[in-house]
């Protein structure tokens, strides 16, 4: 492939964020401007401090119009949130779900796949084996706001969370999930705990039947979340697009990315389909503070991440181009980070991935 005359330019929000963020979404950068390159695009970066340290400086993950801070960009990759001495619920009520929320990022995109090279914890599962996706509700489901805390310290204190599902948040989620299917394997799993969840998973359940009569040529079950967490352990291969709640999504695909043999690699898309506000990408691994600033975080799942931005923003050929080039650094050479049993460093094992894309 030749060099092209770049011809088409994106604005590109960099956040960071915390711990091995800093040292993973750098290395994102660098993959993403070679393969512009080579595929006649170009990048612009802003970079956005917003992160736990700025918490702890300032009192806030971000500033109060960080939403029409980003919403002028066409993407945002973003590292990882998250960091000791921060409250979990504080870092990511602060910055992550806004952004989800703010910009109607409702569909939660986690490819899933065992790549040669990287052995799955499961005897069974081997390149080519699994290769899923899970569609994430992500905006409302059981990560509502509505809720509260009644008698603090007191023996009859209590604690009251409201999950919130509309036809239309459920509807839309599960269209998306029905056209992937189509353009995939054309298999789809529910899941569900209708036995045990009185209103909202019946629902739901009501809210898929309806949504598969429009997709005939989707093959379609539904599965309860127990069973269907043994059944990802037990037997991935039968799993091509999986649809599931905030909180079943964000479980389940945590567990299919072990199953792949590493959450280090585990990239997820944060979608707006309908494109009228920006869609966030980030790696699933978290910030890592055990081994930030070592210089030895796994990129792949920021690097992967990019790659489904790419094919977000139209470029297709070039986010295969670098999903091909993880997938021969890992099937064709020795270099490994450490959380893949190799002593590479994240600047060696970006170097290698370099090579392939040049």
């Amino acid at each position: 492939m030749t060099n092209r005359r770049t011809t088409t330019t994106h604005r590109i929000a960099l956040i960071p964020g915390d711990g091995i963020g800093n040292e993973v979404i750098p290395a994102a950068r660098r993959v993403l401007d070679t393969v512009a390159a080579r595929h006649g695009l170009g990048f612009t970066y802003e970079t956005f401090d917003w992160s736990c340290e700025r918490y702890a400086d300032l009192g806030a993950m971000m500033p109060d119009d960080g939403l029409d801070q980003l919403r002028g960009h066409d993407a945002i990759l973003l590292g990882a949130v998250g960091y000791p001495g921060v409250p979990d619920h504080v870092s990511l009520w602060g910055l992550l779900i806004p952004i989800r929320r703010g910009f109607q990022q409702y569909v939660n995109l986690r490819p899933i796949r065992v790549f040669e090279g990287v052995p799955s914890p499961l005897r069974d599962a081997g390149p080519g084996d699994v290769d899923l996706v899970v569609v994430r509700e992500n905006v409302e489901g059981e990560y509502g706001e509505i809720g509260g805390r009644l008698g603090r310290g007191l023996p009859e204190e209590m604690a009251v969370q409201e999950a919130v599902f509309t036809r239309k948040g459920v509807t839309r989620v599960l269209d998306y999930a029905f056209a992937l299917a189509e353009r995939r394997g054309g298999r789809l799993t529910s899941a569900t705990k209708s036995n045990g969840i009185i209103h909202t998973m019946p629902f739901w359940d009501e809210l898929v039947a309806e949504r598969a009569a429009a997709h005939p040529e989707v093959a379609w079950d539904q599965e309860h979340i127990d069973a269907l967490a043994a059944k990802f352990v037990l037997d991935p291969r039968r799993f091509d697009v999986v649809v599931a709640s905030n909180l079943f999504g964000d479980i389940l695909s945590d567990l299919a990315a072990a199953v792949a043999g590493s959450i280090g690699i585990a990239p997820a898309a944060n979608l707006n389909p309908e494109r009228d506000f920006p869609s966030m990408f980030e790696p699933v691994h978290g910030s890592a503070p055990d081994i930030a600033g070592r210089g030895i975080a796994n990129p792949l799942g920021a690097i992967w991440s990019a790659a489904m931005m790419l094919d977000h923003l139209g470029h297709p050929e070039a986010a295969t181009h670098v999903t091909d080039a993880i997938a021969t650094v890992l099937a064709k050479t020795p270099v490994r980070t450490p959380d893949l049993g190799g002593t590479a460093t994240t600047e060696e094992f970006t170097d290698a991935l370099l090579e392939l894309l040049r």
